[in-house]
């Protein structure tokens, strides 16, 4: 089984590409190479291909990279299921997950996260959880969304540490996390990733 990111950017043309383009390539550089795992296509689009333990997570990481700048969200839709056919570009793979990724895309209107399995009882309380997870996400603020992406890329590092690596207190650290709900969200991923075994 894989799990199949589908997502684009969100006012992908306001402003200047190049504000939100280096930043997504080099995120998805992180799970994998161009254009095997990961390409991106029409401009504001992209599909990653990852393992099903890693999905979530990443989905959040693409999410507090892109939202460093005010003016850019994401829309992500995770698919999960077998890939039959491994090419490779990934834009010529296929299978289930890839099936599942596309079709949960296209469910997402006000939505910002979305997941489906071949298992509607399985994905139905997940969906419900993400729902209530991303009205915070949502919302993140640049400053908030910096610290998230360096929390999620330096986990081996505390608060100090990464209150040092962003020239910041660490009272300011703890403050953002806090508003940016990152407890209860790394909360509701080890959820996820226990999930992932029962499907």
């Amino acid at each position: 089984m894989v799990a199949v990111l589908t997502g684009d950017i969100i006012n992908s043309r306001q402003g200047n590409v190049v504000q939100w383009l280096d930043i997504l390539k080099q995120t998805l550089d992180k799970y994998g190479q161009a254009p095997h795992q990961w390409d991106i296509y029409r401009g504001d689009s992209f599909q990653l291909v990852t393992t099903p333990q890693h999905a979530l997570f990443a989905a959040l990481h693409i999410k507090a990279a892109i939202k460093k700048n005010d003016n850019y969200d994401v829309r992500i839709a995770i698919g999960l299921g077998q890939q039959t056919h491994n090419a490779k570009k990934i834009a010529e793979s296929n299978g289930p997950a890839f099936i599942n990724s596309g079709e949960a895309f296209e469910t997402l209107k006000k939505q910002t996260l979305s997941i489906k399995s071949n298992t509607p009882d399985w994905d139905q309380p997940l969906n419900i959880m993400l729902n209530l997870a991303v009205l915070t996400a949502n919302n993140w603020s640049s400053t908030v969304a910096t610290v998230i992406l360096a929390v999620l890329e330096h986990p081996t590092k505390n608060q100090k540490q990464i209150a040092d690596l962003l020239n910041k207190s660490q009272s300011n650290i703890s403050a953002a996390l806090k508003r940016g709900g990152y407890e209860e969200i790394m909360q509701l991923n080890h959820y996820y990733k226990n999930q992932i075994i029962k499907l």
